[in-house]
């Protein structure tokens, strides 16, 4: 396969583009770390093709993957974290986030979809955040349950074309993003776990790949429950951290 993969500097986009090139698929690996990248290529010089790329900056994002024409699987995984605070609120922080996890994503989108065939697969990568309110999680929280919106809508408006889109929704993961979190991560995977999950949830075309299953299972219970009881959870999430 041909499969381009924004994020892959590091985290769970780099683990998804080595054990991909290790499967001897043909990677497009995006970011915007320029060492990251040629230190992939260097890794895997028959399979992985470096594209430095900042998914905040419309014009070059739109000319750097217009031109990818012949792409079987796309991973959308770049994405960046800021937690809020409460006391000191800022709304430049909401602008930042969502102009990468959301309007950074969906210009990836724009770019690449013209020229996605039927059988194509368009991955898009959000966060169990989505699920309840977490403390100082407003901005990115908010971010992952819009693009997971955007994700089930662009599922019903691409399927008469034949491309599949999935939707990822991870729990926490051992990566450069989650080291900066002063928290307790409860059932937190590494990112080969991370990788093979969701590379086996593709093969499968399973629409919503979340995961650790545990993880996942409780907090899709929790966002079913009354909204003073998903509020208790969330206080007692709180009181934890």
């Amino acid at each position: 396969m041909n499969i381009l993969i924004t994020g892959a500097t590091s985290g769970i986009g780099k683990q998804l583009a080595c054990d991909y090139a290790k499967a001897g698929h043909h990677i497009v690996a995006c970011g915007r770390n320029e060492q990251a990248l040629a230190e992939l290529e260097q890794r895997f010089p028959d399979t992985i093709a470096g594209q430095q790329l900042d998914i905040s900056d419309k014009d070059t994002t739109i000319q750097n993957l217009r031109g990818y024409t012949d792409i079987d699987l796309v991973i959308l995984v770049a994405g960046v974290c800021e937690y809020l605070d409460i006391d000191n609120f800022d709304a430049d922080l909401f602008a930042r986030v969502f102009n990468i996890n959301v309007v950074g994503t969906m210009r990836c989108v724009e770019a690449l979809l013209p020229n996605l065939k039927a059988g194509s697969k368009l991955v898009i990568v959000g966060s169990t955040a989505r699920l309840l309110p977490f403390t100082r999680a407003e901005a990115y929280g908010g971010s992952k349950a819009a693009i997971h919106y955007i994700t089930r809508s662009l599922q019903v408006d691409l399927e008469e074309r034949g491309i599949k889109v999935l939707s990822v929704s991870p729990g926490f993961v051992e990566t450069p993003m989650t080291e900066q979190n002063d928290f307790e991560m409860p059932m937190q995977v590494s990112v080969e776990y991370a990788s093979d999950f969701i590379r086996r949830g593709i093969d499968k075309n399973r629409l919503d790949i979340t995961f650790p299953r545990t993880f996942g299972w409780f907090l899709k219970f929790a966002s079913l429950l009354p909204q003073r009881w998903q509020l208790a959870l969330s206080r007692r999430f709180k009181q934890a951290t």
